[in-house]
């Protein structure tokens, strides 16, 4: 009951809040985070009534399941972009944009957070700039596509951006892998090079390889159904059993081979869109039916942001440097390699812009950070200082700036005054 009771709070308060923000204009990513926040343990969980909000951490962890479930559909979406028709044109970009845009976040700041260290050895040491520094790497494709679906964005811009966001995950496990066995020798003393080098690319292998697989099955099983209806209905069900799939951890001897949720689920969808004759409607079915899906997901996602770690004034300050130098990373890198690959105007000065949410694979990635023990604390409080900063302002940066480089049209009077019409014929058939 509690759960269920929980669950149809978070998405009635995220619908509601979509309300109160509309005249805003502000993109529902944002409404359904500040939503959670609201009804969080730090809002009006903190009065501890039930089925007002969300009492304690325990009771927003409890719905983890669904957020698992909720990504793994995000990722599946995502792995639509990467179309052979489509990556003829972009593929080279992307690529080249993904990269250099990651490792630049990455070095501006690792080199900001080694001159904080330098000032205040106390307060952050080297090993924790190096793993803040591969954080920097991770961009949340969740509100990216939301905005996208939300405001019906196409054009050069969003064509190059949804992939390059895929990509960004797979630089960021090898980065992450890279600097966190760096961070790790220093903390140890001792070198680990298997565990820096080769099970990151064991990682990204095993589940490019898994996704492949699921959806070559996906696209041989669809041919046993003439109905969309059950064909959605597999859709679905393959998603699901992808994302448990994925969740396997396979020992081979010395090496535990992990997988990659994102990797996997996105591969899935890559496979079979370039597969399936009947994709684009089943992926176009799959959108409408995950909607609120998508919106329990970011109310979960608000209702896990810890408000406690604006009480630091160290963390604050630390974050603070964090953010700016990962933005001007990010925007930097990808300006740079945008016009060195020769992108339109409006893509070299926009796209920065649109990489800087960041959620789900940065607090993977910190928690895994744990293992350093009580520098891994540090390293998690500031990572979830910036996913407040970054998800609340992120949202509404990528709309701006989708908007300004023509990806994202204003509806047009025609359309308003065509709704405008049927409501009010609705209204008279009432009376």
């Amino acid at each position: 009951m509690s759960v269920l009771l929980s669950i149809s709070i978070a998405v009635l308060a995220g619908l509601l809040m979509t309300r109160v923000f509309k005249p805003l204009k502000l993109p529902s990513v944002t409404a359904y985070l500040i939503a959670g926040v609201l009804i969080g343990p730090y809002g009006l969980g903190a009065l501890h009534i039930s089925g007002l909000g969300f009492t304690s951490a325990d009771a927003v962890s409890n719905l983890s399941l669904i957020s698992e479930v909720a990504l793994g559909f995000i990722a599946f979406a995502i792995g639509n972009e990467f179309r052979l028709k489509s990556l003829k044109a972009t593929g080279r970009q992307a690529t080249v944009i993904g990269v250099v845009q990651a490792v630049t976040a990455t070095a501006l700041v690792d080199i900001a957070l080694l001159v904080v260290h330098t000032l205040m050895p106390e307060k952050l040491s080297v090993a924790q700039a190096l793993t803040l520094g591969a954080i920097a790497t991770a961009t949340a494709p969740a509100a990216t596509l939301m905005v996208v679906r939300q405001y019906k964005a196409k054009g050069p811009l969003t064509d190059l951006l949804l992939p390059i966001v895929a990509l960004d995950d797979a630089v960021g496990l090898v980065v992450f892998a890279v600097s966190f066995g760096i961070a790790k020798t220093l903390t140890s003393g001792v070198v680990d090079l298997f565990s820096i080098l080769v099970n990151p690319l064991i990682e990204i292998v095993a589940s490019l390889a898994l996704g492949a697989v699921m959806g070559w099955l996906l696209t041989q099983l669809e041919k046993l159904f003439n109905s969309n209806t059950n064909r959605l209905n597999l859709t679905i069900a393959f998603v699901f059993l992808t994302a448990s799939l994925a969740m396997i951890e396979v020992e081979v001897g010395s090496v535990t081979v992990g997988f990659s949720s994102l990797l996997v689920c996105m591969m899935l969808g890559t496979v079979f869109c370039n597969l399936c004759p009947l994709s684009d409607d089943l992926m176009a079915a799959s959108d409408r039916w995950t909607s609120p899906l998508y919106a329990l997901f970011f109310v979960i996602s608000g209702a896990e942001l810890e408000l406690s770690v604006f009480a630091d004034a160290a963390i604050v300050c630390i974050g603070l440097v964090y953010i700016v130098f990962r933005s001007a990373g990010k925007y930097v890198g990808a300006f740079a390699s945008a016009k060195w690959t020769k992108c339109a105007p409006n893509i070299c000065k926009y796209l920065g812009i649109t990489l800087l949410p960041q959620a789900g694979v940065a607090l993977g990635m910190c928690t895994t950070a744990m293992q350093l023990g009580d520098a891994g604390t540090l390293i998690r409080n500031i990572t979830l200082f910036s996913v407040l900063v970054y998800e609340l302002v992120g949202p509404l940066l990528t709309k701006q700036a989708l908007t300004r480089a023509g990806d994202i049209q204003p509806k047009s009077e025609e359309v308003i005054n065509r709704r405008q019409r049927k409501l009010e014929a609705a209204r008279g058939k009432k009376e």
